[in-house]
C-alpha cells in the first residue's frame, strides 16, 4: 500500500480536544476533568495537553453556535481576513490553528486526539483521514488488541470493540477537521448517546481509549517497533439523504430494519426508509454495503440520513522503532 510519512522522532507536543461540538458531553466532560487535573495526560515522555475546543457552544450545550468547527479548518477560512462579523467558529478555528498549529507547517502539533459522541449506535469507531496512515492505523490496531483481545468476529456483539473508519479524502480535497490543524490525529465516536447527555459507560470508555493513545505513543516515543498485520476497516463511500418532498420536508424516515444496525450488512433490495405514506423504500445498489450513522441526530440539516462504507481488509506494513538519539559529545 503507499503510505503516508511515519514519524521520525518522538511525539511531544500531544493534545486531546473535547467539545468540538458542545453537546457531546463524554469528550466535554473528559476535558473539563482534565483541564483541573492533567494528571491522567501524563506519559514518561511527553504530557498531553486537553483543551476545550468550542466553549461557546459548550456553555450553551449546542453543537455550535453558528456553524459547525468540526467542517472551517481550511485554508479558505484560517488565512482568510477576520472580520467583527466572522461567525463564532471560524475566529475559534483560527484561535485554534495558532494554538495547535499552523496546519500544515512544521510547529503544528505531532498528534491530537478529538473527542466525538453519535446518537447513532456505533458503539465505539475510531475515525482515521486515510487508509495509508500507516502511524494511525498502528494505533488503531493497538486499542483494538489493547481493549478487547478477542475475536473482531464479534464486534457487533461486543460495542467496547472498536470498528475502524477511513474517511478518505478526494484527490485535491482539503482536509477540514479538527484533527488537521495537526501533523497527525485521529477522531473517537462514541455511541449511542443523546446530544446533551453523558452516560457513565461511555465516559469510562472514552477515558479508556483515551489512556490507551497515550500508551501507544508513549511505547512508540521509547523505541519500540511494531510489527505488520492486517485488520479490517470502513471506508465511506457516499451518503445517502432522507426521502424528501419537493418543498425539502422529510418525507419518510429510517426504516425500523435498518435503524440502530450500524457496520452490519446492508443488502441490494433490503428496506432503507419507511414513507409516512406507508410504502417501503428498498436499497438499490448493486452490492453489500455497510451503513454507519444512521439516523445521527447532528446531520439531519446536513441532508444525511446514513452514510454507505465498503468494508475493506488493510495490509499494514510494520511500523520501524525510532533511531537511537546521538549521544551528546564530552
Amino acid at each position: 500500500m503507499c503510505s503516508l510519512p511515519v514519524p521520525q522522532e518522538p511525539l511531544r507536543r500531544v493534545a486531546v480536544t473535547g467539545g468540538t461540538h458542545g453537546n457531546e458531553m463524554s469528550g466535554v466532560c473528559l476535558v473539563q476533568q482534565w483541564l483541573r487535573d492533567p494528571g491522567e495526560l501524563q506519559r514518561a515522555s511527553f504530557a498531553a495537553v486537553p483543551v476545550l475546543a468550542n466553549p461557546a457552544a459548550t456553555a450553551a450545550c449546542r453543537r455550535y453556535v453558528d456553524c459547525d468547527l468540526n467542517r472551517v479548518f481550511t485554508s479558505t477560512f484560517l488565512t482568510a481576513r477576520a472580520h467583527p462579523d466572522d461567525p463564532y467558529e471560524v475566529t475559534r478555528a483560527r484561535e485554534l490553528n495558532q494554538l495547535l498549529g499552523p496546519k500544515a507547517s512544521g510547529r503544528a502539533f505531532d498528534f491530537v486526539l478529538d473527542l466525538h459522541n453519535t446518537t447513532a449506535n456505533m458503539g465505539t469507531c475510531l475515525l482515521v483521514k486515510t487508509t495509508h496512515d500507516i502511524f494511525a492505523l498502528h494505533m488503531c490496531h493497538h486499542l483494538q488488541v489493547a481493549l478487547c483481545p478477542q475475536s473482531a468476529e464479534r464486534a457487533l456483539q461486543n460495542p467496547e470493540l472498536p470498528f475502524l473508519v477511513s474517511v478518505d479524502q478526494h484527490p485535491g480535497e482539503e482536509t477540514y477537521d479538527m484533527t488537521s490543524v495537526a501533523k497527525n490525529g485521529i477522531g473517537l465516536e462514541l455511541g449511542p448517546q443523546p446530544q446533551g447527555v453523558l452516560r457513565a459507560d461511555l465516559l469510562t470508555r472514552m477515558r479508556a481509549l483515551v489512556a490507551k493513545v497515550l500508551d501507544f505513543i508513549q511505547l512508540f516515543n521509547q523505541g519500540t517497533a511494531f510489527p505488520a498485520f492486517e485488520m479490517e476497516a470502513y471506508r465511506i463511500v457516499r451518503s445517502v439523504d432522507f426521502p424528501r418532498t419537493e418543498a425539502g420536508d422529510l418525507a419518510g424516515t429510517v426504516h425500523p430494519q435498518l435503524q440502530d444496525r450500524d457496520f452490519e450488512p446492508l443488502r441490494p433490495g433490503a428496506p432503507i426508509f419507511q414513507m409516512f405514506s406507508g410504502e417501503d423504500v428498498l436499497y438499490e445498489g448493486e452490492s453489500t454495503v455497510y451503513p454507519i450513522f444512521i439516523n445521527e441526530a447532528a446531520y439531519y440539516e446536513k441532508g444525511i440520513a446514513f452514510f454507505q462504507t465498503e468494508k475493506l481488509t488493510l495490509s499494514v506494513p510494520a511500523l520501524p522503532a525510532l533511531a537511537p538519539t546521538p549521544s551528546p559529545g564530552p
